[in-house]
């Protein structure tokens, strides 16, 4: 089955905590701290794989963790960091943040990379808080925060050129004719529920062509397959427009030619700019010089497109279709690709979280309650059997502005304020 789409989440690993030790030796009266540093979190890095060819995986697997960091150890042994996790995708793959909707990065040759979620820091060691005044600190930093996000993986085919068309028009025939693929072809509708690929050898030239599959009225907007093929055609440089012109579905060419148009442009108006090849297929089963074919042939050509007649099934004008297309390939290669602007997850701005040191203040029926970020790390950093330790938190809360909120709210002495886990009473001399 080709899978095109999922979705994912991913949590990078949490770093690793500061450990509080002292030195044990003989003959070493009070030995000093020596508790080492925790070590980082593994991150989580998605890589293309050309072994890979549709996003299958991810259908039976939602959740992806990269390893955490080992906390630190006595005699200043630092902590193991967690192992990076590496999740492979086919090349084309484009991850994006689902909270955001934005790109996180398009995965397009083999090898590509990024780092989607960084692990986080490994917490300092109770050595590091040494100094004159407190010789003997009895607490460590805890490790950084695991960062965890849902990904939205969407797979777009890379190929040169695009077969479009309404369905039972030739495409997979073409492509079948022209490539070594064996697409499934029968005499009905949405024979193609899956987009095909082949490679055409014309002269000395080479290229990638797919099959895009039936696109029907109201497309753009989610009909018949709607967006599942639509956005395999963005990565493709030349499209072949195969046109019935024989009518056989009953229905007018002219018409069916301006409705998948029309569907491109409404799915992206940027699809327009391709270069357009108009396969007008089926010639066999009509006069090419009758004035069904003309009609057809004029109003295309009016509108600045090539018309080429074919049969794909006998393989009349394929090598025609076939050349012009490569031709139009080398053309764009010796054009400087435009340059568009796509809005992209920023990651520095995502790193810094503005709201990492902010401290927020609510109530329960049973207490105040104080949340944090930072909050939560020196939390967690808190050994509560030190008075300094102790004294550290309760400095931090009442800098951070976090008592006058709560008073505003009502708090007033003996009320209970709540940080994650833990409670105490409130005095004014707090």
């Amino acid at each position: 089955m080709f899978v095109d789409r999922a979705k994912i989440m991913i949590r990078s690993g949490k770093g690793g905590d500061g450990a509080v030790s002292f030195r044990r030796e003989p003959f070493v009266p009070e030995g000093g701290p020596d508790g080492g540093d925790g070590g980082k979190g593994g991150d989580v890095i998605f890589m293309a794989d050309s072994s890979l060819r549709t996003l299958m995986d991810f259908r039976y697997k939602r959740k992806y963790e990269a390893e955490n960091g080992q906390n630190g150890m006595k005699k200043q042994r630092f902590g193991r960091a967690g192992q990076d996790l590496i999740i492979k995708v086919p090349p084309g793959t484009v991850v994006i943040d689902e909270e955001s909707g934005l790109v996180m990065k398009d995965l397009v040759e083999d090898g590509d990379s990024f780092v989607a979620a960084k692990g986080g820091k490994g917490g300092k060691g109770n050595v590091h808080y040494k100094n004159s005044v407190r010789q003997a600190p009895n607490f460590a930093e805890a490790g950084g925060f695991a960062k965890e996000r849902s990904v939205i993986l969407e797979m777009k085919l890379i190929a040169d050129v695009g077969l479009v068309g309404f369905p039972n028009v030739g495409k997979s025939t073409l492509l079948s004719v022209a490539t070594s693929a064996k697409p499934k072809i029968a005499n009905y509708h949405f024979t193609t529920i899956d987009p095909n690929l082949g490679v055409v050898q014309i002269y000395d030239n080479s290229f990638v062509m797919a099959d895009i599959a039936g696109i029907i009225e109201g497309a753009h907007q989610g009909a018949g397959l709607g967006f599942r093929f639509l956005k395999h055609i963005e990565r493709t440089k030349v499209l072949i427009h195969v046109v019935d012109v024989s009518g056989s579905e009953g229905r007018d060419p002219i018409e069916d030619f301006d409705k998948i148009n029309k569907e491109l442009e409404n799915y992206d108006p940027r699809l327009m700019k391709k270069p357009q090849i108009v396969a007008a297929n089926k010639i066999d089963m009509i006069d090419e010089e009758g004035p069904e074919y003309r009609r057809f042939k004029a109003y295309v050509e009016d509108k600045g497109y090539k018309v080429f007649p074919m049969s794909a099934p006998i393989n009349i004008g394929v090598k025609e279709v076939l050349a012009e297309a490569a031709a139009r390939l080398d053309q764009l290669a010796l054009e400087p690709p435009e340059e568009e602007y796509i809005e992209t997850f920023d990651f520095e701005k995502d790193d810094e979280d503005p709201n990492y040191r902010e401290v927020y203040a609510s109530r329960d029926n049973e207490a105040y309650v104080l949340t944090g970020k930072q909050l939560e790390k020196i939390f967690n950093s808190t050994n509560f059997n030190d008075s300094g330790s102790m004294r550290y938190l309760y400095k931090y809360i009442e800098k951070s502005g976090a008592i006058e909120k709560l008073k505003e709210m009502g708090l007033e002495e003996g009320d209970i304020i709540r940080v994650i886990d833990y409670e105490f009473e409130y005095y004014d001399e707090f």
